[in-house]
């Protein structure tokens, strides 16, 4: 499936004591140089500067349509309110449409582990198991091996149509994008450079963060954000919005049409189907992050509505907590086949929420000690993964930057791509 154009996957065998092993040759630097300047010649950069929509482009409302299938119906208009909202609205919802347009566009032939979604938003702070604050992508619902080209596209892309709906010029807009992707072109020349193992622990942490931001008022925010996140934790900040009490009792409030209960189950009641699929995430945990989740029991879950591209998808919230008031929640999240399948290969996993889980492991420098996945087996099979639902969560107002804040922005984005 990764056709990786710079590796040297000509397996060597040699003999020892009797058995034969394959030897994978690895390119040096100076070998991945030559090679990658070669590959100019079969896809020039000058063949990135017009895209022209083919002939057989399929229509855009057509794909939308196709998105909508196995989504729970009732809330699909809730979707298509929110894509119709604004150009950068719809543009986050249409993964599938993008998928389709970067397919006919020209590629080197690098397979890289790809977000398969890398707009704006779906970049931010987060925590990590160290309690570290790091900027990094943090949604790969779509991730998948695809030519790395697609998702520098993508991003670049949501860059324009943000800088628009913000009220930017065009000649700002096209200021920031390119400060985009020179930001990853210089970086990825740093990142050739660097040693694997500093490279694999390299993160785009709170204070690193700090020290390349110029602008003071960007600065003040960032900090203003940031001392907001740490000093607000699950107790304090999510559970008086999601949780109500009765006596000893805690149930997720009902909020129609973005968090409300299963029609056929009160509050409180845990369908075994539940049970079923937690017990299969339990297993996808480490053993001793097992020992973490058994401190917890499941005490109400209910459906909750999340972003634009979700819409309609099964996702829960799980209210947890232990003897005392102690919560935890969890998010699942329905995993669907990758929108990048039909152009790029089907996954090497049978179960999307492994595929996602895998994704976010080998593109994040950190990642939430619950992840995990499971699969259900009601009306059909759904898979899933499953994550905390919020832990320091830090997400920039992107809706108000001006031409500076965008840029820096831009740049940041790509730095962590």
């Amino acid at each position: 499936m990764e056709q990786d154009a710079l590796k040297s996957g000509k397996g060597k065998k040699q003999k020892d004591s009797g058995n034969e092993h394959s030897v994978t040759h690895h390119p040096s630097r100076a070998e991945r140089q030559v090679l990658g300047k070669s590959l100019r010649d079969k896809c020039p950069r000058t063949s990135h500067t017009i895209w022209k929509a083919p002939t057989n482009r399929p229509d855009p409302v057509s794909l939308v349509l196709e998105s909508n299938i196995g989504r729970m119906p009732d809330l699909v208009p809730l979707r298509h309110g929110r894509m119709v909202q604004s150009p950068f609205t719809f543009y986050r919802a249409a993964a599938l449409n993008m998928a389709a347009d970067l397919s006919t566009t020209p590629i080197t032939g690098i397979h890289v582990q790809c977000c398969g979604d890398a707009h704006l938003s779906n970049f931010g702070g987060f925590a990590t198991p160290e309690r570290q604050i790091i900027f990094s992508i943090n949604d790969l619902d779509e991730t998948l091996p695809a030519p790395w080209e697609w998702d520098v596209k993508r991003l670049a892309t949501s860059f324009v149509a943000a800088c628009r709906g913000n009220g930017l010029s065009e000649s700002s807009s096209k200021d920031v994008v390119l400060s985009c992707v020179r930001s990853y072109r210089k970086r990825m020349a740093e990142f050739s450079q660097m040693k694997t193992l500093d490279l694999w622990y390299f993160s785009l942490d709170s204070d690193f963060v700090f020290s390349i931001i110029k602008d003071y008022g960007i600065r003040r925010r960032a900090i203003k954000l940031l001392s907001k996140e740490r000093t607000s934790g699950t107790v304090e900040n999510v559970f008086p919005k999601l949780v109500q009490m009765e006596g000893e009792s805690m149930f997720i409030k009902d909020r129609p049409p973005t968090i409300f209960h299963d029609k056929d189950h009160r509050p409180g009641e845990i369908d075994p189907y539940v049970l079923d699929a937690f017990a299969r995430y339990r297993e996808s945990l480490s053993p001793s992050h097992r020992v973490l989740l058994d401190r917890y029991e499941i005490r109400d879950i209910a459906i909750k509505v999340v972003g634009v591209g979700s819409v309609g998808t099964v996702c829960w919230v799980l209210l947890l907590n232990t003897g005392d008031m102690d919560p935890l929640f969890l998010q699942v999240k329905e995993a669907r086949a990758s929108v990048l399948e039909r152009y790029a290969g089907k996954s090497l996993f049978q179960n999307n929420g492994q595929r996602i889980v895998n994704g976010y492991r080998i593109m994040q420098p950190a990642s939430d000690i619950f992840l995990g996945w499971s699969e259900g087996k009601r009306d059909g099979r759904h898979d899933y993964y499953i994550r905390q639902l919020r832990d320091m969560k830090i997400k920039f107002p992107v809706e108000t930057f001006g031409k500076t804040q965008m840029t820096f922005y831009a740049k940041l984005c790509s730095y962590a791509l």
